[in-house]
């Protein structure tokens, strides 16, 4: 059965999915610190979001509805495997993606919905409203996550580093 504009709306989240694709691992791996899993999370992420295209609303929100997808498939892989702790994967020789450790660990210490805000808009460079729609929340809760975090980031960092 033919459904009209799902083949461009198909073609619309490809082109994005190629387009993205290291954006979307670098937020992945920001989250599970290995190489195989994040490319993992993206491969199931671009999977689901191509098959289910056809439930895209419009294609102007193809870019935030794969976002939400990607967060989604991150937070699924985090409830369903255990975590490893940062000092192991250090260990064993990850490549780093971040230049500061007390960032990365100040990071992974945060709430999930602090995190994940602060994360797209500093390191995915999303605006506020753009974070509101694939956080799927009003754009005042989102500024307040946002300041939140932030503040809670200065006091981790500014007690690991005395800057006098």
């Amino acid at each position: 059965m033919f459904f009209p504009g799902k083949e461009t709306k198909e073609q619309c989240v490809t082109q994005i999915l190629l387009d993205n694709y290291n954006r979307y691992y670098r937020l992945a791996y920001s989250y599970v610190h290995n190489d195989a899993d994040a490319g993992d999370i993206v491969q199931n992420g671009a999977y689901k979001a191509i098959r289910n295209s056809g439930s895209l609303k419009k294609e102007e929100y193809a870019s935030t509805w794969l976002y939400r997808i990607m967060l989604n498939e991150i937070f699924r892989f985090l409830r369903e495997r255990p975590t490893i702790p940062l000092e192991e994967t250090e260990e064993k020789g990850q490549e780093d993606h971040y230049e500061n450790i007390d960032l990365k660990r100040a990071l992974d210490a945060m709430p999930q919905a602090d995190r994940t805000v602060i994360v797209l808009k500093y390191f995915e460079e999303l605006t506020l409203a753009q974070i509101a729609e694939v956080t799927d929340e009003n754009i005042n809760t989102v500024k307040s996550r946002l300041y939140r975090g932030l503040k809670k980031l200065k006091l981790e960092l500014s007690d690991k580093w005395q800057w006098e």
